[in-house]
C-alpha cells in the first residue's frame, strides 16, 4: 500500500518553463515602469519575493507596495494600462501571451518522466495554478489530456477560492480527485506555493528549485527539494505522510 495517492502539480516552473517566460514578461512590464517614475530598479529578486506563484493582480499589488506605490484595485475588465492594479495586470497578460505565441512552450522532460511514473503507479494527478492562462499553456505543451482536474486562476475566481499562499486551491483539487489532503503530494517551485502546501494537511510538499533557492523552499514549508523532477520516481508515493499537528501539539510548541 502506498501512503500517498495523488500528486498535485503547480504548472509554471514545475511542469513547464513558462515561469521563465513570466519572469521576462514581468520585467518588460515593471522595468520601464520603475525607470519612468524614479523607483528602485526592478530585478529578478522582486519576482521571487513579490510575484512568483501569486494570482496576477495580487502580484502587481505586492510589488507596487514594495516600492511605496498605491493604485486603485480596479476591475478585471480594465483595459491594459497603468491606472489601476488590474490594468497593469492585464497589460502583463498581453505581454506574456504575445511571448507564448512567438516562442512556444515545451514541458520539462524530467517533469514528464515523473508524471509518467506516478500515473503508471496508479496515482491521480491534478494541476493547481494561479494562472488564468493555464488551459492555453497545457494545450501548447501537449498536456491537456493528462489532467482531468485543473484548478487554475479561472476556477479560483469563479468559486471564490483564496489564492496561494492559502491552501484553498490545492484543497479543492484534492477534493475533486476524491482524495484526502493527507494522502496528496503538493509539487511547487514558488515560495507562496510551498507555503500553501504546508498550510494544508497535505501528506508531502515537494519543492522544485528553479532559482528561488533550496533553503528558502524548505524554510517556507517544503519537506524535500530537488533541482528537477526527473530525479524522482514513483517511490515518492511510498513516503510516509507528514504527521498532522493536533491542537495539543501546537499548544505545547507555543508554551
Amino acid at each position: 500500500m502506498t501512503s500517498l495517492r495523488a500528486v498535485l502539480f503547480d504548472l509554471d516552473g514545475v511542469l513547464t518553463p513558462t515561469a521563465e517566460v513570466h519572469m521576462r514578461a514581468w520585467e518588460r512590464l515593471f522595468a520601464p515602469y520603475c525607470d519612468a517614475r524614479g523607483l528602485a530598479p526592478y530585478t529578478s529578486a522582486d519576482y521571487f519575493a513579490h510575484i512568483d506563484g501569486k494570482p496576477r493582480y495580487d502580484g502587481v499589488a505586492t510589488f507596487l507596495a514594495s516600492r511605496g506605490v498605491e493604485l486603485p484595485r480596479g476591475a478585471a475588465d480594465d483595459a491594459p494600462g497603468e491606472d489601476t492594479v488590474c490594468a497593469l495586470g492585464n497589460r502583463k497578460d498581453v505581454i506574456v501571451n504575445r511571448m507564448f505565441d512567438e516562442e512556444g512552450i515545451a514541458p520539462y522532460p524530467g517533469s514528464v518522466r515523473f508524471l509518467d511514473a506516478v500515473t503508471a503507479a496508479g496515482a491521480q494527478v491534478a494541476v493547481v495554478s494561479s494562472s488564468r492562462n493555464t488551459p492555453a499553456v497545457l494545450a501548447a505543451a501537449g498536456l491537456t489530456e493528462r489532467f482531468a482536474v485543473v484548478v487554475d486562476g479561472n476556477v479560483a475566481a469563479r468559486e471564490h477560492l483564496a489564492g496561494k499562499p492559502a491552501p484553498d486551491t490545492y484543497l479543492r483539487a484534492a477534493a475533486l480527485l476524491g482524495v484526502p489532503a493527507a494522502e496528496a503530494v503538493v509539487v511547487e517551485d514558488a515560495l507562496s506555493g510551498v507555503q500553501a502546501g504546508a498550510a494544508g494537511p497535505f501528506g508531502l510538499v515537494l519543492g522544485v528549485d528553479r532559482g528561488v533557492g533550496a533553503q528558502a523552499l524548505v524554510a517556507h514549508g517544503a519537506d524535500r527539494v530537488v533541482a528537477d523532477l526527473g530525479e524522482l520516481d514513483a517511490a515518492v508515493l511510498d513516503t510516509p505522510a507528514r504527521p498532522v499537528a493536533r491542537p495539543a501539539d501546537n499548544q505545547g510548541e507555543q508554551a
